[in-house]
């Protein structure tokens, strides 16, 4: 990705923006921290682990290596949109963000949340149509040339597998205080059904190339995609079994962790 196109350089674009997140979360956790009790290290080291891995796949050699070679561009797309999102998810940054923000921001990002438009994208089947499917649209069509020639569509790809990415590991795993909850079993069965349309593409793209890939690379490209994402997605399922057996451990009383997640969101 080290093409520039109409004064466009993706790479540049991108990196401001993962380094103004970064510095967004550790300002908020600075000025949370005067107000409220201390917002645990461990999140702010995972998002930093987050934000750090998303850097490495849009920025310096394995971005420009994406470029040419089919498997550095796999393995950008893994650390992109399913590493990133996962510390990010735990990170807990819209928690952070309510506890930072003053009342009149904080109602209305509520009332984002809470939204249908909102309760939509972050339907675990919407979300999965969008990561999964955006997959299969790219890789399965013209358009994957198509991002390799111009600078605005690169961007705006790198941009999709990120915000897919994570859109689709939130509505699996909750962290953040989640207004439009689904059952894990629910979950459970789209994140099945996810994994296996991933795994689906890598197979289908080790025998049918994607336009402009060498039949070696897209064997290549495709075993990193089907091997190393099984890990990535038994990384989720690991957390998405703990918070499920939390849910449904006996204990003294019944309030579940949202609600647990609610109470302590001011440091109370």
């Amino acid at each position: 990705m080290n093409h520039s196109v109409s004064g466009i350089n993706p790479q540049l674009l991108l990196g401001f923006f993962f380094i103004f997140l970064l510095v967004a979360y550790i300002t908020a956790v600075i000025i949370t921290n005067q107000r409220y009790k201390k917002w645990p290290i461990f999140r702010t080291v995972c998002w930093t682990i987050g934000m750090v891995v998303a850097l490495v796949a849009v920025v310096g050699p394995l971005a420009n290596s994406a470029h040419s070679n089919f498997t550095a561009h796999m393995v950008s797309h893994l650390l992109l949109s399913m590493v990133a999102p996962i510390f990010m998810a735990v990170a807990k940054p819209v928690t952070l963000t309510l506890r930072t923000a003053n009342t009149t921001f904080a109602r209305k990002l509520t009332s984002i949340l809470k939204s249908r438009l909102l309760q939509f994208v972050s339907h675990p089947i919407t979300a999965a149509i969008l990561n999964v499917g955006g997959l299969w649209l790219l890789y399965t069509t013209n358009l994957f040339v198509l991002m390799h020639e111009n600078a605005l569509f690169a961007l705006f790809v790198h941009l999709h597998f990120f915000i897919a990415g994570y859109v689709f590991t939130i509505s699996i795993i909750y962290f953040d205080p989640v207004y439009h909850q689904y059952s894990y079993r629910f979950r459970a069965a789209v994140l099945i059904i996810a994994i296996a349309g991933h795994d689906i593409l890598s197979k289908y793209m080790y025998a049918n190339p994607p336009a402009g890939i060498s039949q070696q690379e897209a064997e290549m490209g495709s075993m990193v995609m089907y091997y190393a994402g099984d890990w990535i997605e038994v990384a989720l399922i690991i957390i998405f079994c703990w918070q499920w057996y939390k849910f449904t451990k006996p204990r003294k009383n019944n309030t579940v962790d949202f609600d647990r997640d609610q109470a302590t969101l001011y440091g109370k």
